[in-house]
């Protein structure tokens, strides 16, 4: 019995120490983080300026590609914040689990009238990334419960900002 409880406490210990190891300067950004965060934004780029462009023959595909990349980058972010509460389950608000289901759920949402034959998708495209830019309020409550790192409202903001500005733009192109 004390040699499985000691083993268990050796494990535990190892894997504090290499959480330790791995977070690294909470005050850096990484730099892979940066790079690709902002690469991120070229896919909504491209789709916007598809439809500014006029291209009739890849309109449908500008338009399905920009609202099928907003909602999924959008329950990505989802997955970002169950898993920042999932790191530290004794810090993390009871709101940041419903938070964090909720982006799924509205890209859900905004399917229906694509799914359903009615006006798409304009008003999606418009409600998602509205939905987007909003939710830097939750990234900015995450970062006052100490969830998120000291870096992530410098790379949160301009992501959710131009990929939420991008979809609006893609949804009034539309």
């Amino acid at each position: 019995m004390a040699s499985t409880f000691k083993a268990k406490m050796r494990r535990v210990a190892t894997g504090w120490t290499m959480a330790k190891q791995y977070s690294g300067d909470q005050r850096t950004m990484p730099r892979n983080a940066r790079i690709l965060g902002f690469l991120g934004l070229a896919p909504q780029a491209a789709a916007l300026l598809v439809l500014l462009i006029g291209w009739i023959a890849w309109r449908f595909a500008a338009l399905s590609l920009a609202y099928a990349y907003a909602a999924l980058i959008f329950s990505f972010l989802g997955g970002l914040w169950w898993g920042l509460a999932a790191a530290r389950p004794d810090r993390a608000p009871g709101w940041v689990w419903y938070a964090a289901i909720a982006p799924s759920l509205i890209a859900l949402v905004t399917a229906i009238p694509w799914a359903t034959g009615l006006e798409w998708p304009g008003p999606s495209l418009i409600v998602l990334g509205a939905a987007i830019v909003l939710s830097l309020a939750v990234d900015r409550k995450l970062v006052a419960a100490q969830l998120a790192p000291a870096w992530w409202m410098r790379l949160r903001t301009p992501l959710s900002l131009g990929l939420g500005f991008l979809t609006i733009a893609s949804g009034l192109a539309a």
